[in-house]
């Protein structure tokens, strides 16, 4: 391995330099590299430390979440009537970035105050949706909305820019990753794919495509991280995010052929390149919490022993 990223340098490090400048490192204040020992909420035999290790896939899963997001009408009011996110949209994808990163890989007590400080802003935003109803931020069933079309989005990512996932580890993601969704309040918060599928079905009555749906994507359609390339870079992710939409929520976010195809060709495209991505970031924040465990970070390509609690 350490010949090959070398021979591959020429192409990795502009990828490298095109991270690092999206997602600025040392912006957070976690120390990954300690307490010595301390797992976090997950550790190195969950599934979530895989997972949450890829980046292309998360980034492409995150995208595909803020999609669904929008069809939503009361989780959407909450970032209409509380956020700048027609100003900083980038901010935003950072703050959520540096969350899931956290409560994944740092230790416990650093994941414990981020989850916290996110349920005290939880606990401020409030009010009344277009519709007449009223909508706050920590409703668990808003939470657990939010939640599970991360969860989706992430696991997704990874099975199409990464590898395979057999149906008993993607069980076993859903059924880990949704401590962070209950420690923030969230309720029935779903733990197989079985049990997402039919959380997504009982969902849809509740859903729309409105002109805040409309907008809200239409910014993130003009968003423009500050890095070189930035439309293109743009187009790629969104589109391979937009193809890990489920078929009824491509439906009612009008996508039609073309934008499915365009989708398609995207995602061929970040799964050619997505090595690429992992030769350039041999040293990121899930290598970091693997020496703080004292682990091999190449364990993280090997699945867990589901036969372990």
């Amino acid at each position: 391995m350490p010949l090959l990223r070398t021979l591959a340098t020429p192409a990795t490090e502009p990828i490298r330099q095109w991270v690092l400048r999206a997602f600025p490192r040392d912006q957070s204040g976690i120390d990954y590299a300690a307490p010595a020992g301390d797992a976090g909420l997950f550790g190195p035999d969950s599934v979530t430390w895989r997972i949450h290790a890829d980046f292309p896939g998360m980034l492409a899963g995150g995208l595909c979440a803020l999609m669904l997001q929008t069809l939503h009408p009361l989780a959407l009011a909450g970032v209409w009537d509380h956020s700048n996110f027609r100003a900083d949209l980038v901010g935003r994808l950072r703050r959520t970035t540096a969350f899931v990163a956290g409560t994944t890989y740092a230790g416990c007590a650093q994941a414990e105050a981020l989850i916290a400080r996110v349920a005290r802003i939880h606990a401020q935003v409030r009010g009344v949706a277009a519709d007449g109803r009223a909508y706050a931020a920590d409703d668990p069933d808003l939470l657990t909305w939010v939640h599970v079309t991360e969860a989706y989005g992430f696991l997704h990512g990874y099975r199409r820019y990464c590898r395979d996932v057999p149906a008993p580890i993607a069980d076993r993601y859903y059924a880990e990753v949704r401590r962070v969704a209950e420690r923030l309040g969230a309720r029935a918060v779903p733990a197989s794919e079985t049990e997402v599928a039919d959380f997504f079905r009982r969902a849809r009555g509740e859903l729309a495509f409105d002109a805040r749906s409309r907008e809200v994507l239409a910014v993130l359609a003009r968003i423009r991280l500050p890095v070189p390339a930035a439309g293109l870079s743009r187009d790629l992710f969104l589109g391979a995010g937009a193809a890990l939409l489920p078929d009824w929520a491509q439906a009612m976010l009008g996508h039609g052929p073309l934008q499915r195809a365009r989708a398609g060709a995207a995602a061929r495209v970040l799964r050619t390149l997505a090595p690429l991505f992992r030769l350039a970031l041999p040293d990121g924040i899930a290598a970091q919490a693997c020496r703080r465990v004292g682990i091999a970070p190449a364990l993280l390509g090997r699945w867990p022993d589901l036969t372990r609690p």
